[in-house]
């Protein structure tokens, strides 16, 4: 069976990073990565599962009845997750989610998906240096935690802490989000291994990929 024959479908399943608000091209990430796909020739069915202020706890309450219908029939159903920025805000002087429940989450996550394959992008950098301390230090358990899961990682906070043209973007826009080319940008991090990992002739690999 040829690559462009192939019934794949993935969710993307998280935060607003993952619905792409900010983006005046209305691509955000997942259309960006879904446009790339179609270039290389490998056509994706993609679902966008982005909730604006969804934190870990609350994406991994909806991710299973979110993606049952979505992938019951695929030929290769995949899942991609990613959160991280709702979590480490601060509300009544704590953040929304513990460093210890973010990472307990992504072991529900891995337990929710089943036998279905499961990625995760690690959150992004924002216009706020207190809060981007709280976003490297999370990315880093849940980097140690998908090692010890045997689930591909993408850690995108690096790349994007310093990315002067995400943190213009995101500063100009509500210092979270950015328009269209920072959400380019975004894409650009993780699209080439992460389409690899979509790719019908890597099925079944668990390689850990840190960019």
């Amino acid at each position: 069976m040829s690559t462009s024959s192939c019934d794949v479908r993935v969710c993307f399943v998280g935060d607003s990073f993952v619905a792409g608000p900010g983006d005046s091209t209305g691509l955000g990430r997942v259309g960006r990565i879904s446009n790339e796909s179609h270039r290389r020739g490998l056509p994706l069915t993609t679902y966008n599962r982005g909730v604006r202020r969804d934190t870990s706890l609350l994406i991994c309450e909806r991710l299973a009845r979110e993606v049952a219908p979505r992938l019951a029939h695929a030929e290769i159903p995949r899942i991609v997750a990613s959160y991280g920025v709702n979590d480490t805000a601060l509300e009544n002087g704590t953040t929304r989610v513990s460093r210890a429940d973010s990472v307990t989450e992504l072991r529900s996550i891995g337990i929710v998906s089943g036998r279905t394959e499961l990625m995760f992008i690690g959150p992004h950098a924002v216009d706020d240096d207190h809060q981007n301390e709280r976003i490297s230090d999370l990315s880093d358990a849940l980097q140690e935690e998908t090692k010890s899961l045997g689930i591909p990682y993408l850690e995108c906070f690096e790349s994007t802490v310093a990315d002067s043209v995400w943190r213009r973007q995101v500063r100009e826009g509500d210092g979270f989000h950015s328009d269209a080319t920072g959400y380019g940008h975004l894409a650009a991090i993780v699209e080439s291994p992460l389409l690899e990992w979509l790719s019908p002739h890597t099925i079944g690999a668990s390689q850990n990929l840190v960019l």
